[in-house]
């Protein structure tokens, strides 16, 4: 079993007048902030107030790139040609890297978003090609992965430092890939169930699919989307849980 995991959350996804999720109250819970980068959410000011605030609570920043599609909030797949998306991948990595100095912290890790991490995560060629744009501008970046995907295949081959990810609040497939947002019951909005099978992940150091398979998986970070209704109290839930049942949660 896993004896310390990481918390984190995806976050900084306000936009100009408009905000989202309660970025304050999660980086009071979590350990590890996933911070948008303009693309498919956040601006320049959200950046930097969310990064000032994860450098007050000592929580790590990374950069959480997307597709451009701030009116799908980078949940739409898209298909860019490949000098294209990785030069999206270098200005995004670019600009969470100054953004964090500014706010007096460093960039520690980089975590794909939305429909390009699902795509990366059964595509190791895709993944390849953002990890490698990413690692070009921050060579010491930590990737985070979706654990047991071709996402971590890739991490292995390429030899960097990575963090291996499961997801509190969704549905998983028997290939270890999310449930498509589209179905039912693809994403958990219970505290107390996100919590008991987060607890019987890392116990089981393994994925449990929907339909019960167990798949065995490197577990070193919890992942809670900041924009779900619940995230506040689906993080505390989580929180509590693994520390009552004596798993430390901690920075990867």
């Amino acid at each position: 079993m896993t004896a310390t995991v990481d918390l984190n959350s995806d976050m900084g996804e306000g936009y100009g007048r408009w905000s989202l999720g309660d970025d304050a109250a999660l980086l009071d819970i979590v350990t590890s902030a996933n911070i948008a980068c303009g693309f498919h959410a956040g601006d320049p000011d959200v950046m930097a107030q969310t990064m000032r605030l994860a450098v007050e609570n000592s929580v790590g920043i990374g950069a959480h790139p997307g597709f451009p599609d701030l009116q799908g909030f980078g949940r739409r797949r898209m298909h860019l040609p490949g000098e294209s998306l990785a030069n999206a991948i270098r200005y995004q990595v670019g600009a969470a890297s100054a953004m964090a100095k500014a706010a007096g912290g460093r960039l520690r890790h980089l975590k794909l978003h939305g429909a390009l991490s699902n795509m990366a995560s059964e595509d190791a060629a895709l993944a390849r090609l953002c990890y490698a744009a990413a690692l070009e501008v921050e060579p010491d970046l930590v990737i985070m992965v979706l654990a047991a995907t071709a996402m971590e295949v890739v991490v292995r081959e390429m030899g960097c430092p990575y963090a291996a990810e499961i997801f509190a609040d969704r549905a998983y497939e028997d290939d270890a890939t999310l449930v498509d947002r589209a179905k039912p019951g693809a994403v958990i909005h219970d505290p107390a169930r996100a919590a008991a099978r987060m607890v019987e992940m890392v116990r089981a150091g393994a994925i449990i699919a929907e339909s019960g398979k167990r798949i065995p998986a490197r577990i070193d970070t919890i992942c809670l989307h900041g924009d779900t209704p619940e995230a506040v109290a689906i993080a505390r839930k989580v929180r509590s849980a693994l520390e009552g049942a004596g798993i430390t949660v901690a920075r990867f």
